[in-house]
């Protein structure tokens, strides 16, 4: 089942039945020094009856030695979705503002807890104005919804796990070739890579206006990567943000992926772990 669902299609979908989907904003800016966090940009304009869900608060858990965006408990995850008046099989769909990684990691988030129907607006709110869809200041009463979460509906692996994949299957980076080559390192305090990963930016996906290539597309580009592949196959990035978007772009090229949750952020925790360097 495609993850994605264009701004045309949800704008029809909605026009004629408003209530038939649990909508989620989840705009979010991995850093808030030049522009507004994401709960002032769902202020300022977000879809009717969507909900705002905060990315560091409710899609991950506390930064420490499981990286910068570790895994959120279940009971954040169940609450969040009940507020925004989910249950498990609610039809529901992720938005931010149009650049990607936000609403990759709710689509993630909530399939690992146990949502089985959650889709992605391609292209964010920017397509979806592009569509001519209406945008409103308005906050939507708290829903009533019965979410209950458990984890387990999406593969994830730990530190251990990510190693196995780079040496018996693949494992992408998600992140520049810059940082994947270790010449910059903007966030994290080690610079370098995974030994044995292969350099993959979520860049290479999508379009200009930030949609998703089509899906031929993205399998002629997971081919040059060595996909598909019998072993393990698993993708990271800084914090395990951006890497969402990388499974996500793998699912609808029909391959399944783990994501590595911990991340480059969690991987660099331990000394005794190698750092590679260099063009692989």
């Amino acid at each position: 089942m495609r993850a994605l669902v264009s701004a045309p299609d949800l704008l029809a979908e909605l026009t004629t039945d408003p209530g038939s989907v649990v909508l989620i904003d989840v705009q979010w800016n991995l850093t808030t020094t030049a522009v507004p966090p994401g709960r002032d940009l769902y202020a300022a304009a977000h879809l009717p009856r969507a909900h705002h869900v905060d990315l560091d608060a409710e899609l991950a858990g506390p930064p420490g030695r499981g990286g910068r965006h570790p895994l959120p408990q279940a009971h954040a995850v169940g609450a969040a979705a009940q507020r925004c008046g989910a249950s498990n099989d609610s039809r529901i769909v992720v938005y931010d503002q149009g650049d990607w990684y936000a609403a990759a990691r709710a689509w993630w988030v909530l399939r690992h807890f146990g949502a089985s129907d959650v889709r992605v607006l391609d292209g964010g709110l920017r397509a979806w104005r592009a569509a001519g869809g209406p945008v409103t200041t308005e906050l939507p009463e708290p829903g009533l919804g019965t979410f209950e979460a458990h984890a387990g509906g999406l593969p994830v692996v730990d530190a251990d796990g990510a190693a196995r994949a780079a040496r018996d299957g693949v494992l992408l980076d998600a992140r520049s070739p810059e940082r994947f080559r270790g010449e910059v390192e903007p966030i994290d305090p080690v610079a370098g890579r995974v030994p044995g990963a292969v350099s993959a930016p979520t860049t290479e996906y999508v379009q200009e206006d930030g949609r998703f290539l089509p899906a031929d597309q993205l399998r002629e580009i997971f081919s040059r990567k060595g996909l598909p592949v019998a072993g393990p196959v698993a993708a990271y990035c800084g914090s395990g943000v951006t890497a969402a978007h990388e499974v996500l772009a793998l699912h609808e090229a029909g391959i399944e992926a783990a994501l590595y949750a911990g991340s480059w952020s969690e991987w660099i925790t331990d000394p005794n772990r190698p750092v590679a360097t260099g063009d692989a």
